[in-house]
């Protein structure tokens, strides 16, 4: 490969960076330019930890041929059991401990499982090359761009090879860990803020007082009995048990849109922001309906662990809230205040005083049209603490939880208002 083909795919390569390009379509990229160029590789793997709740790591490859599979992957944790074993037997562990930068390998060099992982069959050099980012560019366990080729040629990755190789693979790695830390700025938002607010923050709306005037349907829920339990419980058990159920809410209410904003201890406050108010409603119900069914489940799975079960009180109410920043210049808060957030958590409060899974407030209802509101029953009016009115609060006709027809009545009306 000459110097021009050289800085063509280096200009290529920043620019691309620049421009956002996924790492999937860098990784493409600069192999087809790089093999257009007289560098004839025939398949590469880029790869580097990551900062995600779940995964340890995510990777791109890519193959001069067709093969069935994907062009992204993603690995857990590799610090114990088999995923520790095959980690050390690779040759990037192997580098990283002795400080080595690159390393040519010949085929019988390259660890067969490696060659059947990889998929490379009929490949007959290998390179591997690993660039260490310094203690400021590190996230997490983020610390390395990893990337493996190979050529079909045995002497492929002779000494013009690899100093092409020198020259390029960092600029690759540059861009893929530039779009790397994107997705990971936007992983944390979500986890930390909520999908909406996180795509707003991304989007710019960062400055303190920036907040819009929403009318949303507003959840909040929270465990039956959780402190007596907890008091009672192993401690080491807490986290799981809070775990586990706040996955049965939060799975349900994303599931149909909603934006959960806040994590209280046991307790889970979200909205459901729609133009329309009426399918922001039902879309509440369906989740409310969902939890019941994920809480079955759980507890299903937890008793017969013997383990701690408890079941759960939901508020829905309908309101004008501000949404957006809220704190100081030096700690904010992406989330929703106003009168209506009170009212859904004094709601869901008395769910425990009269004993009622569901309490939905009159304005909740008020939207809903005939069809739904007959599966609606008052409870009566009450005086919900600190505010300043009387409010009537209503709960699903108790035949719904209890009878298999009134039960599949209630699906039958969600699931036709869901289509």
């Amino acid at each position: 490969m000459d110097l021009t083909s050289r800085l063509e795919i280096m200009n290529w390569l920043a620019g691309a960076g620049l421009s956002g390009l996924t790492e999937t379509d860098l990784v493409r990229g600069f192999c087809e330019r790089s093999r257009a160029a007289g560098l004839e590789l025939s398949h590469g793997v880029v790869f580097m930890d990551t900062l995600h709740p779940i995964f340890e790591g995510r990777g791109f490859r890519w193959s001069d041929v067709e093969t069935n599979s994907s062009d992204t992957f993603e690995y857990g944790p590799t610090s114990e059991g088999e995923a520790a074993e095959r980690w050390q037997r690779s040759p990037f562990h192997a580098m990283l401990v002795s400080g080595q930068s690159e390393r040519r390998f010949g085929r019988d060099e390259i660890d067969s499982r490696l060659i059947a992982d990889l998929g490379i069959e009929g490949h007959q050099d290998f390179a591997v090359l690993l660039h260490r980012f310094g203690d400021a560019g590190i996230i997490g366990e983020m610390d390395c761009c990893y990337s493996f080729w190979s050529m079909r040629r045995p002497d492929g990755f002779d000494e013009a090879a690899m100093g092409a190789m020198r020259d390029l693979v960092p600029l690759l790695g540059l861009a893929v860990k530039s779009a790397a830390h994107a997705r990971i700025a936007r992983t944390l938002g979500h986890v930390y803020l909520g999908r909406d607010a996180a795509e707003r923050v991304l989007s710019g709306r960062i400055s303190r007082g920036v907040a819009d005037r929403i009318n949303a349907v507003l959840w909040f829920s929270d465990l039956r009995g959780s402190t007596a339990i907890g008091e009672a419980m192993d401690p080491a058990e807490i986290i799981p048990f809070l775990n586990d159920y706040a996955d049965a809410a939060i799975g349900a209410i994303h599931d149909e849109g909603g934006d959960v904003l806040k994590l209280m201890g046991d307790g889970v406050l979200a909205i459901f922001n729609e133009d329309d108010m009426d399918a922001a409603r039902r879309a509440a119900l369906r989740a409310e309906n969902q939890f019941r069914k994920n809480i079955q489940t759980l507890n299903e799975r937890r008793a017969s662990g013997n383990r701690p079960t408890t079941t759960a009180y939901v508020g829905l109410h309908v309101g004008e809230v501000f949404y957006g920043n809220i704190g100081s210049e030096e700690r904010l808060d992406f989330t929703v205040v106003g009168p209506a957030v009170n009212e859904v958590s004094r709601i869901a409060s008395m769910c425990r005083s009269i004993e009622r899974e569901l309490l939905v407030s009159s304005a909740f209802l008020a939207g809903i049209n005939a069809p739904g509101s007959v599966h609606f029953v008052s409870t009566g009016r009450y005086a919900l603490r600190g505010i300043g009115r009387a409010e009537e609060l209503y709960t699903l006709d108790p035949e719904i939880r209890a009878d298999g027809q009134a039960a599949s009545r209630f699906e039958r009306y969600l699931q036709d208002r869901k289509q």
